[in-house]
């Protein structure tokens, strides 16, 4: 079962986005996905900032996985950020990221919460997945791509 593909739209896979850091992306994630799901921005940036305070959220490979938990989100929502200039963020094998997904959960869904990030690093595990979401030529095409990947 996807559990990645009903959480975006192409109004949230950004391609190509230019961003100067870590917090700048977290700034624009929070922007975006208040707007569209009724939460308070300062709360979405803060739970991802706060999240990734403790460690970095950075898989490698060029991948990231920020969450965070959000007092009276119904459900969860995320965001798939490909960026020009990969960021540098703290992983495990030094290589900055260009593919980061922004997850969004609900404040009591543990289990939830878990599936879902390890199904996404299953995903972003596929080396093959990783090199057609880094070429994908438009947002839908890349909605269509995870819809289409089975773990």
């Amino acid at each position: 079962m996807n559990l990645i593909a009903p959480l975006l739209s192409p109004e949230t896979v950004l391609l190509d986005q230019s961003l100067s850091s870590k917090k700048k992306l977290f700034e624009h994630a929070a922007e975006l996905l208040a707007a569209r799901h009724a939460l308070k921005t300062t709360d979405v940036f803060t739970s991802l900032f706060e999240r990734e305070r403790l460690g970095s959220t950075a898989l490698g490979y060029g991948i990231a996985i920020p969450h965070g938990r959000i007092k009276g989100l119904d459900n969860a929502c995320g965001a798939l950020y490909r960026l020009k200039t990969p960021l540098e963020f703290d992983a495990p094998d030094n290589l900055p990221v260009s593919l980061c997904f922004i997850l969004l959960v609900p404040k009591n869904a543990n289990e939830q919460h878990l599936q879902i990030l390890g199904e996404l690093a299953q995903m972003f595990g596929d080396e093959a997945m990783r090199a057609r979401m880094l070429t994908a030529p438009t947002p839908a095409d890349l909605v269509a791509l995870i819809g289409a990947w089975t773990s």
